[in-house]
């Protein structure tokens, strides 16, 4: 009789058991998105560079790009605006990596160094969030001033710069380049000035951010099974972009400093052939 006693209980607490952890099991599936399968995307981890001494880069050259979000190719950097389940855009990674405080933004209008850090409220007051005071009038004749917070713009990011070094690596008998840093560009409607205006928002060490952009999946309109990562898409260029400056005497000036137009242009394919040239003269015998 006292073994049953004893049982008896013991079947019934690990029933309950059972039962709470069914249930607590049924709540994560369904805070989980829903799908065929689990993906692991968040697991991986992004491809090590080869390791580089001083000595093995016999040749570099720094050089900026511009990569403009509203073309179709770079498209699945700028959209979804608002996320959408797993997807979401490059510049709500970057936003809430640096929110996080895990990683540093360096102040883009000090320089191109990225030596200056920049604070998260620098940050926010770029990306449209002030405060604004106006009158509103609450009866005839009777006006209150009230005080109106705009909230951060990041759908106004429709550019982005990267910084990269073309070097080339002797122990291994190549041309290679690494994307060195991000920066988002913003558009916005200056009401006082009555104009468009740009604003840098900050500059990002890529390789900082290479293992959040390698959990983070960026959408392939070919197909939903087989989308690479963000970190992915960089590595393999898959992105379309213009030259906007090589590293240079004149305090690494910018092509529109001294060339506009279609011979800004001209400038710049005139740059991306020199690289695909120098490139090609190495193994000329």
């Amino acid at each position: 009789m006292k073994k049953h006693r004893i049982i008896i209980p013991g079947i019934l607490f690990l029933s309950i058991l059972f039962a709470s952890t069914l249930k607590l099991s049924a709540q994560e599936s369904a805070a989980r998105i829903k799908g065929l399968y689990d993906k692991d995307i968040m697991e991986k981890t992004p491809i090590p560079y080869s390791h580089l001494r001083e000595a093995d880069v016999m040749w570099s050259k720094k050089i900026w790009r511009v990569i403009d979000l509203r073309k179709k190719m770079n498209q699945p950097l700028y959209f979804p605006i608002d996320p959408i389940g797993d997807r979401v855009n490059l510049i709500h990674i970057i936003l809430a990596e640096i929110k996080s405080g895990t990683v540093n933004a360096y102040d883009a209008d000090v320089g191109d160094d990225m030596t200056v850090k920049i604070t998260q409220a620098d940050i926010d007051r770029k990306m449209g969030a002030e405060s604004d005071s106006t009158s509103i009038q609450i009866a005839p004749g009777v006006y209150r001033d009230t005080i109106i917070v705009n909230e951060p713009s990041p759908e106004d990011v429709k550019q982005i710069h990267i910084q990269e070094e073309w070097f080339f690596d002797k122990k291994h008998s190549r041309m290679d380049v690494r994307i060195l840093g991000i920066m988002p560009i913003r558009h916005y409607y200056d009401s006082e000035l009555g104009e468009f205006k740009k604003s840098r928002i900050c500059w990002i060490y890529y390789p900082d951010f290479r293992n959040t952009f390698a959990n983070h999946e960026i959408f392939n309109s070919n197909n939903d099974a087989h989308r690479i990562s963000f970190d992915d898409f960089f590595i393999q260029r898959r992105f379309s972009s213009t030259i906007i400056a090589e590293s240079n005497v004149y305090n690494n000036r910018q092509i529109s400093d001294y060339e506009t137009g279609k011979d800004a242009l001209i400038e710049a394919q005139r740059i991306k052939e020199w690289l695909f040239n120098f490139e090609h003269d190495l193994w000329e015998y």
